[in-house]
């Protein structure tokens, strides 16, 4: 799902194209990505785009009339800026977005169809699509301790929660993490304030960081290649790749849809975390710490799951 530095990059990439342009018509290619039905979509034929705003991991597109188009990409949704009147893509075409000088493409590589465009009128009703999560970067970091000591979860949870936190999604919470040294499953009640502080400045940099990475990267082209997976990345998606910090095998957490990505070395004192999707299966069998895991890689000459009974 598109984080922070994504989102900020888009709407870097938005802006000088369609602000102060006028939205002459959307056309849909899914009649399910639209989820409200007032004021009606028509509504918005015609208007000046005023401006643009992020609201958690919302788009929002500001017209005139006091119009507010708001835009989820959820985990597949992209946005692709092409010439004028260009066709929606049959498979993930979702809708497009006309203007005088081009077309905004919104498409979604899924079938759960998750992503969504609502419609909605005036500032109250904006609001209430807020899911209240403090953002950090425009935050003290009292206000962030406030918000992390609210409820007891794991510091994973709690960094990607849309309540508690703005824009914050699997894959920075691990960058952030990893940057911080701290374990994805410490849980927030039990950090000291000099913990509290570290993972704040943590948060702060890795994300200002992406998000400077990104707006280079695009320049002033279009961001085309939004993906949660990046070889710059320190430990997201670098399951048994070396930490680039400590040279570790990178761990990882599987469960549901979601994966944590962490090094044993750096954040949890070389522990191994139980994997949920394992752990049933393994009980005992499964090394606990990360001296044991890779005394059997250089004795078994592979990565174990666990090791043979005797």
């Amino acid at each position: 799902m598109p984080e922070y530095p994504d989102l900020e990059c888009y709407l870097s990439a938005l802006e000088p194209r369609t602000k102060g342009q006028v939205l002459e018509r959307i056309r849909f290619a899914s009649a399910f990505v639209l989820r409200t039905v007032e004021p009606p979509i028509s509504s918005v034929n015609g208007k000046r785009v005023l401006g643009f705003r992020r609201v958690g991991k919302r788009i929002v597109f500001e017209l005139e009339g006091g119009f507010f188009l708001v835009i989820h990409l959820m985990v597949a949704g992209r946005l692709f800026w092409k010439e004028k009147n260009a066709k929606v893509p049959g498979r993930s075409g979702l809708a497009a977005f006309d203007f005088a000088d081009g077309t905004l493409v919104f498409t979604e590589v899924s079938t759960k169809k998750r992503a969504s465009i609502h419609l909605v009128h005036g500032e109250a009703a904006l609001k209430q699509m807020d899911r209240g999560g403090l953002e950090v970067m425009t935050a003290h970091v009292d206000q962030f301790a406030e918000r992390l000591r609210s409820e007891n979860h794991t510091l994973k949870r709690t960094l990607t929660d849309p309540r508690l936190f703005s824009a914050i999604g699997n894959a920075y919470s691990d960058e952030i993490l990893h940057r911080a040294k701290l374990s994805p499953v410490k849980q927030t009640k039990q950090l000291t304030g000099e913990e509290v502080s570290r993972l704040f400045a943590a948060t702060r940099d890795v994300l200002s960081e992406w998000k400077q990475r990104l707006l280079t990267e695009v320049g002033d082209g279009w961001p085309e290649k939004v993906t949660a997976f990046r070889p710059e990345m320190a430990v997201h998606g670098k399951h048994k790749q070396p930490c680039p910090v400590c040279g570790a095998l990178v761990q990882r957490i599987v469960y549901a849809e979601n994966e944590t990505n962490y090094c044993a070395k750096c954040q949890s004192q070389g522990r191994l975390l139980a994997d949920r999707s394992l752990s049933r299966l393994l009980k005992d069998d499964w090394p606990k710490t990360l001296d044991e895991l890779e005394e059997y890689v250089a004795t078994r000459g592979g990565t174990p799951i666990g090791r043979p009974r005797p």
